[in-house]
């Protein structure tokens, strides 16, 4: 399902089938999206005298950061270097990865995790030197991860940037689903439609309008029948900008973790994590039998990449026939457990299982989406104004599979990159264009459930073209079905919160099969059962996809694995003293753009053009 694009950045005319917004706010930036990546954003452009209002889809701590357990990677430790860990990092991203962005990510990252203390976050510390505790996770040669409150890390950063955007006195509108982009005549970003949930200052469909709009609106595990992800984790903000005319890219590289807590064949929606840490501290994988599986399949057995281990057991459960495997860590003991683990282990025993007696019954689950909106080094999108950072974005980093506890990093790198972005960029857009409010045909609620039945058995750990054909299928016909109906008679489902999540769980999970079908290899977190191997001839290369205003997909290719630049954009000024605007302490200096010359890893272009591939 192809067809021609128009130029990167241009709208679709789609929007979401909304009431007109009946109130606005004005504001410098808006911040879509409450975790470390939009608080961190928000936190350095406010330093700068820039009026910043966070929009967040629930409470402010109600995202995925503070579902992270295992920690936050960076060059910390003694002999440890930035070197070091940006060839672990290329490695797990099987030849993917856009080595700028990895750079940039290593390198800059340990002066970003000693900002985020002095934002207040308290990492766990050695009792006697003070040194941060470093542990190792899957794919890492060196203990590199710091942690808090032994496998609560992403509450903890929750809790000292949400202290902190408070003290700052940032605007911030909570239970608020946006909708769609704003955007001025010149088809520049302008602002977003939201529409808030209950009670609160402003209920209903209203209005921000904004110089510059960041996304940093999470991932979109909820396509998929059992994931690590809250229920928020709808995709709107990869949907979103599709229907503003933003590219995305690598949406079919989706890890799956490999140590979920198996709570039954019929569990669904959000599903506890077993941190990577776990094995990282030396638990085991085994089958019913006792057998270390994952010995003799890779150097690092347990700690190898996700894909390999999440690929290893399913492997494992197929050949035995069995529902799950385990994770045996009786041997560490119950003081260890409750000390490095608390969270973890009160998450097992909820659940009648009890890690200090008995092993853990695991299956792998859709926990991250390597892809997502394509952006530069700034964290600039194909449209105009609008920036990306976190999990909706694609920066490049992770390739075609996240290395473990790499996410928390990229969004504190990225952000203080986008911050200084648009801080220092000159433009500002016009008025915006009033929506119209009517728009795209919404899926009913109950197609949610639908999308994740489909999504689970044709597009999950196992692919294949059979599964894939299978599951574009049954995706077009829901679609077609809602377009059809529309264009009819104009009778469309009931605008809500549960009718935008399902049309826009509709749109990234046709993306994403559209994305698996045409990648015929398998390569990192993508596993053909039908092509088995990796082709880099062939495809070592990315997968480019833009909606069109006929609400078709273009799919384009990349030339080679680098990744073009997203295009000379103008971006926003913000200040009021006509003095060229900082983002505070050991802030970045302006990001080179992505064509800077390449590093040596397999690198033949700098900015290689795209082509269409029909």
């Amino acid at each position: 399902m192809t067809a021609t694009p128009a130029a990167p950045g241009d709208s679709t005319g789609i929007r979401l089938h909304a009431p007109a917004p009946g109130w606005t706010l004005d504001a410098d930036v808006v911040v879509v999206g409450s975790g470390v990546a939009g608080l961190t954003v928000a936190l350095r452009c406010a330093a700068s005298g820039a009026k910043v209002t966070v929009v967040t889809k629930a409470h402010l701590d109600d995202g995925s950061t503070r579902w992270a357990q295992g920690g936050i990677a960076a060059a910390l430790g003694e002999g440890d270097t930035p070197a070091q860990h940006l060839d672990d990092t290329l490695v797990a991203g099987a030849g993917l990865c856009d080595e700028p962005a990895v750079r940039a990510l290593v390198t800059e990252g340990p002066a970003a995790v000693r900002r985020l203390i002095s934002t207040g976050a308290h990492f766990d510390t050695d009792a006697d030197s003070g040194e941060i505790l470093l542990t190792r996770e899957g794919g890492h040669h060196r203990r590199r991860i710091a942690h808090a409150g032994g496998d609560a890390t992403g509450a903890e950063i929750s809790r000292a940037l949400i202290e902190a955007v408070r003290a700052a006195g940032i605007d911030f509108v909570e239970n608020a689903l946006v909708l769609d982009l704003l955007t001025d005549a010149e088809g520049r970003s302008a602002g977003v439609t939201l529409h808030v949930m209950g009670e609160g200052r402003r209920d209903g469909v209203g209005a921000v309008r904004a110089r510059a709009v960041v996304l940093a609106t999470g991932g979109m595990g909820q396509v998929f029948s059992a994931t690590t992800n809250p229920s928020v984790s709808t995709g709107d903000g990869v949907a979103l900008a599709l229907r503003a005319g933003a590219e995305v890219s690598d949406l079919e590289f989706v890890q799956f973790h490999p140590t979920v807590l198996w709570l039954g064949p019929d569990a669904e929606g959000q599903q506890p994590l077993v941190s990577e840490a776990v094995r990282g501290e030396g638990a085991h994988l085994v089958d019913a039998d006792g057998t270390r599986f994952m010995v003799g399949q890779h150097e690092l057995a347990e700690l190898a990449p996700r894909d390999i281990v999440a690929k290893g057991i399913t492997r494992r459960m197929q050949e035995t026939g069995a529902e799950h495997m385990y994770l045996d860590a009786r041997h560490f003991g119950a003081e260890m457990w409750e000390q490095r683990f608390p969270t973890i282990l009160a998450a097992c025993r909820s659940h009648g299982i009890d890690p200090v007696t008995g092993p853990i019954p695991v299956a792998p689950a859709a926990h991250y989406a390597s892809g997502g909106v394509r952006t530069d080094l700034s964290g600039r999108t194909t449209v105009p104004g609008l920036y990306a950072c976190g999990e909706v974005a694609c920066t490049g980093v992770h390739g075609a599979n996240r290395l473990a506890s790499n996410s928390l990093l990229e969004g504190l790198v990225f952000a203080e990159r986008i911050a200084a972005d648009i801080l220092a960029a000159p433009a500002s857009p016009g008025e915006p264009v009033v929506p119209d409010p009517a728009g795209t045909p919404l899926l009913a609620s109950e197609a949610r459930y639908r999308i994740q039945r489909i999504m689970t058995a044709g597009a999950g750990v196992l692919r294949s073209a059979d599964s894939l054909t299978e599951a574009a299928g049954a995706l077009e016909r829901l679609h077609t079905a809602a377009v059809e109906a529309y264009d009819r008679d104009g009778k469309t489902a009931e605008p809500c919160v549960e009718t935008w999540e399902a049309t826009n769980l509709g749109l990234v999970a046709r993306v994403l099969v559209a994305a698996a079908r045409r990648r015929e290899e398998t390569r990192g977190c993508h596993w053909r059962e039908d092509r088995p191997d990796r082709d880099d001839p062939r495809w070592r290369r990315h997968l480019v996809v833009r909606l069109t205003p006929h609400r078709t997909l273009a799919v384009r290719t990349t030339d080679g694995p680098d990744f073009p630049g997203t295009r000379a954009v103008e971006g926003v000024r913000i200040g009021d003293d006509g003095a060229a605007p900082h983002t505070g302490p050991g802030s970045a200096a302006r990001p080179a753009p992505r064509t800077a010359p390449p590093a040596p890893h397999d690198r033949d272009r700098a900015a290689p053009a795209l082509k269409e591939q029909q």
